[in-house]
């Protein structure tokens, strides 16, 4: 009962637990949702498939190595962009156990 007034009265903090849930389900599903995204734009704007349609027969021009380089530059964003997203995870999840260390210090 007391951890539960804790809580209501945000006294003590659920956040590290409940952040990397939440690092998970981003992890995994923001990948998946831009992907269903990007497609349901492509159907449904003809803009959005008119310059798909231009850059990829630009992309077609190119040589092995240039589309090879694109295809790496284009991983290297994917890695970038998770390892970004768990930084910021980590920082909060950091900040959470900053801010319970120093609350025990001042307890004691």
């Amino acid at each position: 009962m007391q951890t539960l007034l804790e809580l209501l009265r945000f006294e003590r903090f659920i956040a590290a637990d409940v952040l990397i849930v939440f690092y998970y389900l981003g992890a995994i599903f923001i990948p998946i949702f831009l992907y269903l995204f990007h497609r349901y734009i492509r159907e449904h704007i003809p803009l959005v498939r008119k310059v798909e349609a231009l850059l990829h027969s630009i992309f077609l021009t190119f040589d092995t190595h240039k589309k090879v380089y694109l295809f790496l530059l284009f991983l290297f964003g994917i890695i970038v962009t998770e390892l970004m997203w768990r930084m910021m995870f980590e920082i909060m999840i950091g900040y959470f156990h900053m801010h319970d260390y120093l609350k025990q210090i001042a307890e004691t």
